[in-house]
C-alpha cells in the first residue's frame, strides 16, 4: 500500500544521534533539474494514497513498528525514580519533542514551530517540534512531550492518540532526546494558544511536499577540519527544517510512510 511513499524515502542514511555543530564544511542542495520531472512522472500524486497514512490500519502497524523502542527508555525511567541507580555517574539529561501528525483539509501533514527570537540560546528562531526537558514530575518521556505541547501550544493531546516513541536521539551538548508520535486529528477542530515567549509562529507542511526528494536535501557538517557527517534538510516550504528537528522528521517519515 505504501511501496510508492516508500521508494520516495531511501537512497540516504542519516546518523540518528548527532545534532549539526554550527560550523559548515559544506552545504548543497543536492537539487537535480531532471529529478523534479522524474519524480513527477514516476509518482504522480494520489490523494487517496497519502490519506492511508492516516489510516487505522496504518496506526496500528506504526504502532507495531515503534513498540520494542518502548524498552529503550525503561532504564531512563528507573534512573529518574531512582538516582543512586546512576553508580556515581551523572544521569544523562533527557528532553521529548512531539513529533505531530494531522491532517488539513484532509491531507496528512506535520506541524512545526518556529521559535521565538527572544529566546536564549543556539536554537532561537529555529523550526522545531514542541518539547523540551523532563521535569521531575514527568512520569515518562511520552508525559514530558505532552505536557510540552500544553504548554507551548495551548493544545491538550491525550496519551491515547500517540502511536509510539522514536530511538532516542543524541544532541551535540549530551542531551538525549525522544522524539514521541501522535496524531493530532484534523487542524481545523483544534484551538492554539501558543505561549509567545517560546513560540514565534505554527505552521504545517503536507507529506507529499517533505517525501518530494526536490525538496529534500543534505548538509555536510566538519568535526574540527574533517568532514564530520551528512544531515537531512527540508527545503522549498515556508521555512526550511534541519539539523535534530530533520532527523527525527526523517525517521518519522520512514515510519509513516513505510
Amino acid at each position: 500500500m505504501f511501496t510508492q511513499l516508500s521508494r520516495m524515502l531511501r537512497g540516504s542514511q542519516f546518523l540518528n544521534w548527532a545534532c549539526p555543530v554550527r560550523v559548515l564544511l559544506q552545504q548543497r542542495d543536492c537539487h537535480i533539474p531532471a529529478l523534479s520531472q522524474l519524480v513527477h512522472k514516476a509518482n504522480p500524486r494520489d490523494d487517496s494514497a497519502w490519506r492511508e497514512c492516516l489510516s487505522s490500519v496504518n496506526e496500528q502497524r506504526c504502532r507495531r513498528i515503534l513498540k520494542p523502542n518502548s524498552k529503550l527508555y525503561e532504564v531512563e525511567k528507573v534512573v529518574r525514580r531512582t538516582p543512586s541507580l546512576s553508580l556515581g555517574k551523572k544521569p544523562a539529561r533527557w528532553a521529548s519533542v512531539l513529533v505531530s501528525l494531522c491532517s488539513v483539509e484532509d491531507e496528512p501533514a506535520i506541524l512545526f514551530t518556529l521559535r521565538s527570537n527572544t529566546l536564549h540560546g543556539r536554537h532561537k528562531g529555529d523550526v522545531s517540534f514542541a518539547g523540551g526537558k523532563s521535569d521531575p514530575s514527568d512520569k515518562d518521556v511520552v508525559a514530558t512531550a505532552l505536557r510540552e505541547a500544553r504548554e507551548e501550544l495551548g493544545i491538550n493531546v491525550g496519551a491515547e492518540q500517540v502511536w509510539g516513541v522514536l530511538k532516542p536521539l543524541r544532541e551535540m551538548t549530551g542531551m538525549m532526546v525522544a522524539p514521541v508520535l501522535a496524531n493530532l486529528g484534523p487542524l481545523e477542530e483544534l484551538s492554539f494558544k501558543p505561549n509567545p515567549g517560546e513560540v514565534e509562529e505554527v505552521f504545517t507542511v503536507s507529506l507529499p511536499h517533505l517525501c518530494n526528494p526536490v525538496n529534500r536535501g543534505y548538509t555536510h557538517f566538519r568535526t574540527g577540519d574533517k568532514y564530520g557527517y551528512t544531515l537531512p534538510v527540508f527545503r522549498n516550504g515556508k521555512h526550511r527544517v534541519w539539523g535534530l528537528t530533520a532527523v527525527a522528521l526523517d525517521h518519522s517519515l520512514k515510519i509513516i510512510c513505510q
